[in-house]
């Protein structure tokens, strides 16, 4: 299980990185462009979800360049990434802090980062790399 804090942890990593909030939660964001942010489900959120329970735990939200690298994502099969009715033609998805591998989050992490990030800033980190 991934905690929130290690989520901060990791987000700190990346270049540019600022903590702040969105909707009373916690995100991140680069250069004021959010990348990732807790979301927690809505009541609306969960009456979507209908008779299939919703995942529990925390639930991170992670930004995508655009819908293509979204379906790329989730085709991937990880199986803590997922997509819920109300992020439908919207460029993000969403993770299960306790069911993802940390490789895993940080990976993400890192694309969300570079998806909001300015191309100089992704080019100097994969210089650096």
């Amino acid at each position: 299980m991934v905690t929130v804090e290690e989520v901060a942890a990791l987000a700190a990593a990346l270049p540019e990185v600022e903590e702040g909030e969105r909707h009373g939660r916690r995100a991140w964001s680069v250069r004021r462009k959010v990348f990732a942010w807790e979301r927690p489900f809505t009541k609306a959120d969960l009456k979507r979800f209908g008779a299939v329970p919703a995942p529990t735990g925390p639930i991170l939200a992670l930004a995508t360049e655009d819908l293509g690298e979204k379906e790329a994502v989730l085709a991937a099969g990880e199986p803590a990434f997922f997509d819920m009715a109300h992020f439908e033609g919207y460029p993000a998805y969403l993770v299960k802090l306790d069911a993802v591998a940390p490789e895993a989050l940080a990976d993400a992490l890192e694309d969300a980062w570079a998806a909001k990030a300015p191309g100089e800033l992704v080019e100097r980190r994969l210089r650096e790399r």
